[in-house]
């Protein structure tokens, strides 16, 4: 395999470090050191000649890659419900939920607070005081690769937790603990227009 392709495969497994080439804001010599210690390359020059090539690259790939999935945001809309639990258990339950997942041995129930049982019914875990934010897009963004990358970086970039998170079809949903639900509408909001 050539140093190229060594340094194009190690990009492509770093997606920080590969936001910060495709941003411009890698120091490149040090990048360059970090790959040859971890790869075992004793070239310098080639392995920077490769970086700069590949950043460059990246550069124009990524511009259009978000102008697309900041084009869907904006057609999007949001919605917040407050007040909510997620629930965890070993068995179906027959409750009144806003949505449920059976992961196989597990269900996950995301359900209004007066909706809880009372007691077991084989709850694993119980987690009140939660905020659902339902952001609805248009349906190309089945298409549009990187929409809930975007959205769950930025929420993450800045602090929010995301506790619970589905998407299908054009609805994402995403459930955070109630201390993270008013910064994480004002930053979908920002997004969003």
């Amino acid at each position: 395999m050539s140093i190229a392709e060594q340094v194009r495969l190690y990009i492509k497994n770093k997606p920080y470090v590969k936001e910060s080439l495709e941003k411009g804001i890698a120091n490149l010599s040090s990048l360059t050191r970090q790959i040859q210690k971890e790869l075992g390359i004793k070239n310098f020059e080639a392995v920077k000649a490769a970086l700069r090539r590949l950043s460059e690259g990246m550069k124009k790939t990524k511009y259009k890659r978000e102008e697309k999935v900041l084009e869907i945001l904006k057609k999007s809309k949001v919605s917040v419900y407050d007040g909510d639990a997620v629930l965890i258990t070993e068995d179906p339950l027959k409750v009144e939920d806003k949505f449920r997942v059976n992961l196989g041995k597990n269900w996950v129930y995301l359900v209004e607070k007066n909706q809880i049982p009372k007691s077991g019914a084989g709850i694993v875990r119980k987690t009140e005081g939660c905020t659902t934010i339902i952001i609805d897009s248009p349906e190309e963004i089945e298409e549009v690769p990187g929409v809930v990358a975007y959205l769950t970086s930025v929420l993450s970039e800045q602090g929010v937790n995301v506790f619970e998170f589905i998407s299908c079809w054009k609805y994402t949903i995403i459930v955070v603990h109630k201390r993270d639900s008013l910064r994480a509408y004002e930053l979908l909001s920002q997004i969003l227009g």
